[in-house]
């Protein structure tokens, strides 16, 4: 049983397809023009609806294009005289479920309309089956950045717990490196990447002997030397991981200086990538601003004095310019 509304001018038409269907056990509601019907459907709701192309005013075509747009649980049929398949063609483009023309027999009106309320039924189970895979997929996916949030801090701690000396080190890089990429315009894709980097940075410090990490006087160059080797060790770890960026890359590259002074690769400006430069700026001023085992704090000002005095030869001239900003302008606090 379905509610039916059926819209057509010639009144005598109306009784008899309502006639046709009562028998069948639908519920039919009668409407001589667009407007009629669509005050009737302000107020109540259809699963099909039976129309005339020829209404007194406006035309079928449109109203099916209207009821198509708006009401997508609504199956529509054109019931009309006009026996023309380019008319036919195009009520169908429009979101006609189907084209019957009159005189209408009994047998061709129910199969047209058991059809068109089959149809209907598939159509809202699909899109509620799609609803519901989407919602899911939104679901499944928050999970799974939840946990890969969750594992790439674990990651962080693991390298801390080695080393108390530093621990919150890469977390503070991290969101110094993120500040600094939006105050340079990074995309907010890039960003996510800076912070993902920035917080796993100094993942192949779990290679380094404690002893060395939590040496409370200068290095010799030999144990500076094994220091030396974590952005590597760090990429190695990383690189058969599909991260949504290039995570191994910018933790390799982040000890690197412009003009090839720095390691393990000994790359160039054009060479290092942008976020690894961002990295690198923000390492050097939380390592200067706080306490390490062999030194107390340099302190901020000079940590920016530093990336200053040495941008174009070290650092990127842009990058240590946006750094400068948030902290001369902006005035940020990130808790050194």
């Amino acid at each position: 049983m379905a509610n039916i509304l059926m819209v057509d001018d010639d009144d005598m038409t109306l009784r008899l397809l309502s006639s046709m269907l009562n028998t069948e056990g639908h519920i039919c509601v009668l409407a001589s023009s667009g407007q009629e019907a669509r005050n009737i459907l302000n107020s109540s709701s259809f699963d099909l609806i039976l129309l005339d192309i020829n209404l007194p005013d406006e035309s079928g075509l449109e109203f099916v294009k209207s009821a198509s747009h708006s009401l997508e649980d609504t199956a529509t049929i054109m019931v009309t005289g006009v026996d023309d398949p380019q008319v036919a063609k195009s009520a169908i483009r429009r979101g006609a479920y189907d084209y019957i023309t009159k005189p209408i027999t009994l047998n061709r009106l129910l199969i047209s309309v058991d059809n068109a309320l089959r149809r209907r039924q598939l159509e809202i189970a699909n899109r509620s089956y799609r609803q519901d895979l989407e919602q899911m997929i939104v679901e499944r996916s928050e999970k799974i950045i939840k946990a890969f949030d969750g594992i790439v801090r674990a990651t962080s701690r693991t390298v801390e717990w080695r080393d108390p000396y530093t621990a919150g080190h890469q977390r503070r890089v991290s969101d110094l490196a993120c500040a600094i990429a939006e105050e340079y315009g990074l995309a907010k894709d890039q960003i996510d990447g800076v912070r993902v980097a920035g917080i796993i940075h100094d993942l192949g410090k779990i290679a380094v002997p404690a002893e060395i990490l939590s040496k409370p006087s200068r290095l010799t160059p030999n144990e500076f030397n094994i220091i030396k080797e974590h952005p590597q060790v760090g990429h190695d770890i990383l690189k058969e991981i599909e991260f949504p960026w290039p995570i191994a890359e910018i933790v390799l590259q982040h000890h690197e200086r412009l003009n090839g002074s720095g390691y393990p690769q000994g790359l160039t400006a054009k060479s290092i990538r942008l976020e690894a430069k961002i990295l690198s700026v923000a390492d050097v001023v939380e390592a200067m601003a706080t306490h390490r085992p062999y030194r107390p704090a340099i302190g901020l000002d000079e940590a920016l004095k530093e990336i200053d005095d040495h941008k174009d030869t070290w650092f990127d001239p842009q990058v240590v310019e946006a750094c400068l900003r948030i902290f001369h302008q902006k005035k940020i606090s990130l808790n050194f």
